[in-house]
């Protein structure tokens, strides 16, 4: 019998099949991205409103069935699946009200009939989400709670698979992805943030980019004028790959482990480096115009601007729970970093580069904390008892960061230091006129513990696969079209196919390539009007 741990990630899903008996997990399964249009939780979320829930999640269900697919076991042999993940993923998940996730004001909630929507702990049968799958008609689905409706189980998992919850001394944690989800403790209070930081901080977004596995560049070490490539191999261990020279792309040494992409540790690396070498002079200008990894990965300017937006907002909202908690910059004694991007990264150079606060006395790092915890409940259904309890006795406060003065001006300053090159000295200026305290210029000589060595702790007999194509087809009546494929022409990422069948013309899009409702530019080139991305269809013929 098996069960599995799902991680509904906002730039893939994880999953690892686990052998319920022996207790060891047989695969480890996860998608090269997330199978909704978009980069960041604000596009799922306003995909799904636009277009409707019922398409978002049969997009979702969709995805996961291929990743269960690929594990290459009997369904009707899984037992248990339980879920871990930020309040919209469950929530699109399980086809419930998103609609307050998406609209902070009480009065909108008030007039959509929205308050008070409750996110409660959930065991129900596998069959409502699979719905005609008589597999997975003995199978339950475990949901842990989330500890108020925008403070998900992810959040949670961060805090109860570190020893966040124990720390008497001011501390942060933030699990880093495209939603980087994080909190900060001082004494008895918890205040909970999340900084939609988009798709670059995992490698997505960015030119040569790649999320965290085998194959991805997760680290770059300075040898001499040379750098040496940390690749991720099947296991998602770093292992040492080719010696290089960045500025002529000369490969110096080889290996057998060739890099394919770089992931989002990988590009704040580079960026540390660059900045120390001085082939970056100042973000985002590039001394020589690009940087040199190897066959075809190579870092541009336009990269290191997508790159500095996604540091500066998980930045700003770090430095914005700092300050909304009334602390100065040298009160902060701990730093917990989670997820894959909190797992891989150099913490060092995090620090330098400003993904992680430079001025914290001790930076831990812990792996993918939301799988674990799914894992845990896998094996044990006493620990979800445990976690609901827990999560009625956490008191947490919620920071919006997009209500938030706080975070509008130190994002404005990250804004304007990694794509307009302002200076530092500058940047304090600005917080000064905000009304903010500077930032320390020189860093502290943090003590770095690194307790976990992988994100995904333990990857099974057969290693990690990684589900490359979790698009699906959505359809649109393309009413008037002339054919003209000013639209296809258009499309950054050629997602999107005109057809005629049966007398009518369709707009085919495809899901996995589509940047969704943030883009929308097929709609705004149709001359007349033809489309408008919103009466969407999951094509069936």
């Amino acid at each position: 019998m098996y069960g599995i741990a799902l991680d509904l990630g906002t730039s893939g899903f994880r999953a690892q099949l686990i052998n319920l008996d022996s207790k060891d997990v047989f695969k480890v399964s996860m998608t090269a991205k997330h199978p909704l249009p978009g980069g960041n939780i604000t596009d799922h979320l306003d995909f799904a409103i636009s277009v409707g829930g019922d398409i978002a999640h049969g997009i979702i269900v969709d995805a996961i069935r291929k990743v269960i697919d690929s594990f290459h076991v009997d369904a009707s042999l899984i037992k248990k699946i339980v879920v871990c993940g930020n309040p919209i993923q469950l929530s699109l998940f399980q086809n419930s009200e998103i609609r307050d996730l998406a609209y902070a004001g009480k009065n909108m909630q008030m007039r959509l009939g929205i308050e008070d929507v409750k996110r409660e702990a959930r065991i129900f049968p596998a069959s409502e989400i699979f719905k005609g799958s008589p597999a997975f008609e003995d199978c339950d689905i475990f949901v842990p709670p989330a500890i108020r409706h925008e403070i998900g189980a992810d959040a949670l998992a961060m805090m109860l698979e570190t020893d966040f919850l124990d720390q008497t001394v001011p501390t942060l944690v933030t699990d880093y992805g495209t939603n980087a989800e994080m909190a900060i403790k001082v004494g008895d209070r918890i205040i909970t943030a999340s900084a939609a930081a988009g798709p670059a901080i995992e490698g997505q977004g960015i030119g040569c980019g790649m999320l965290a596995s085998p194959g991805a560049i997760s680290d770059v070490i300075s040898e001499g004028k040379y750098w040496r490539l940390m690749v991720l191999d099947a296991d998602m261990q770093a292992r040492e790959s080719y010696l290089i020279d960045p500025v002529t792309g000369k490969i110096v040494k080889d290996s057998d482990i060739k890099p394919v992409g770089i992931t989002g540790t990988g590009v704040i690396s580079v960026l540390s480096l660059a900045m120390r070498t001085g082939l970056i002079e100042n973000p985002p200008k590039l001394k020589y115009g690009k940087i040199l990894l190897g066959d075809d990965i190579f870092i541009t300017e336009d990269d290191i601007k997508e790159a500095g937006k996604a540091i500066g907002a998980i930045k700003a909202a770090q430095l914005t729970l700092i300050i909304e908690s009334g602390l100065h910059y040298d009160d902060l004694e701990n730093m917990y970093m989670t997820g894959a991007s909190g797992t891989y990264v150099d913490a060092e150079k995090a620090m330098h580069v400003g993904s992680c606060p430079d001025f914290s006395k001790k930076i831990v790092q812990f792996g993918n904390t939301s799988l674990a915890l799914a894992r845990e409940i896998l094996l044990d259904e006493s620990k979800f008892d445990k976690v609901i309890k827990l999560a009625h006795q956490i008191t947490a406060d919620h920071l919006m960061m997009a209500t938030s003065g706080t975070f509008k001006d130190f994002y404005s300053c990250e804004l304007s230091y990694w794509t307009e090159g302002m200076s530092k000295d500058m940047y304090n200026k600005f917080l000064d006129i905000y009304g903010l305290p500077a930032l320390p210029l020189e860093s502290n000589a943090a003590i770095i513990e690194k307790r976990s060595s992988q994100d995904i702790k333990e990857t099974g007999l057969t290693g990690v696969e990684i589900v490359e194509d979790v698009g699906i087809t959505i359809e649109e009546l393309a009413v008037g079209c002339t054919l003209c494929h000013r639209c296809e022409t258009e499309c950054p990422e050629n997602a999107i196919t005109i057809v005629e069948e049966g007398g009518n013309r369709f707009a085919m899009y495809n899901t996995q390539k589509c940047l969704g409702t943030a883009c929308k530019r097929c709609v705004r080139v149709c001359p007349v009007n033809a489309i408008n991305y919103e009466e969407i269809k999951i094509l069936v013929h």
